[in-house]
């Protein structure tokens, strides 16, 4: 039997299933995520950042908002993970929220979990609701850094189309409730980018993790947690955590973090 909180599909609609170009994945328990086969796919930075998100509450947060939620990956964990907490998404790209809306119906949350269209930078975007737990995945690079995908979604999942961490840091300092933990993830390598972002929106980072891929490599990205100034404890920097070991197995923490996110360890 599949953990946590069951998918309730709302009958056979033809409008929920997969339709060309398009497949339905496995995410957490019985839940599942709408994606397009060539365009932007949920992966390790997705699930790092609901996990290390989820480990920063003290208490189950009654609301959620994951800021430029994509497809809805982190939306979903979240909402996964702590089942009686309403969840909000922002998309500003089209095709991914209408696909995160389609898989929120697919599970049948839309009591619960909702996605708006718009780019949260825009003053409009957010009301005045305050939120006790903040998300976002940022894309990692500058726009000319790298060459872009010219497939659907990918592009601006990856380089900065619509700001990048000093935006999500500006748009988290506005709704956040008091005490509540902003958690996002960047590239390695980008600390003092990061602690610039923070320290210009008024927040404080509290928690920090390297994530390895696999035991010998350099760290690929790190996860955080941020407070508004005055309410963050020190700074703690965690031990990195590996994915795989030297024969490229899950590591025991790895698969420890994959089972409290509902995905077996199939190995």
């Amino acid at each position: 039997m599949a953990p946590g909180p069951k998918a309730a599909t709302p009958g056979l609609l033809d409008e929920l299933w997969p339709r060309e170009g398009e497949d339905l994945c496995w995410l957490s328990g019985d839940w599942r995520i709408l994606q397009r086969v060539d365009g932007h796919r949920w992966s390790l930075d997705d699930l790092v950042t609901a996990w290390f998100a989820a480990r920063q509450c003290a208490t189950p947060p009654a609301r959620t908002l994951d800021l430029g939620c994509g497809i809805g990956t982190v939306m979903l964990l979240t909402a996964w993970r702590f089942p009686l907490a309403r969840t909000l998404g922002i998309e500003a790209q089209e095709v991914s929220a209408r696909l995160a809306e389609r898989s929120i119906a697919w599970n049948g949350v839309g009591d619960r979990c909702h996605v708006r269209h718009a780019d949260f930078r825009e003053a409009d975007a957010l009301d005045e609701t305050r939120f006790e737990l903040v998300t976002g995945t940022p894309p990692y690079f500058r726009r000319g850094a790298g060459t872009e995908s010219d497939h659907v979604q990918r592009g601006p999942c990856r380089f900065e189309h619509r700001g990048g961490i000093e935006d999500y840091c500006r748009a988290a300092a506005r709704v956040l409730a008091p005490g509540a933990p902003f958690v996002a993830c960047e590239s390695a390598g980008q600390d003092a980018r990061v602690a610039g972002a923070a320290s210009q929106a008024g927040l404080s980072i509290e928690r920090w993790r390297e994530i390895i891929p696999r035991a010998g490599k350099p760290p690929l990205i790190v996860v955080f947690s941020m407070r508004r100034s005055g309410e963050a404890a020190p700074r703690t920097d965690d031990s990195p955590l590996t994915v795989r070991d030297l024969s490229g197995r899950r590591t025991p923490e790895f698969n420890a973090l994959r089972t409290s996110m509902g995905i077996p360890d199939n190995g």
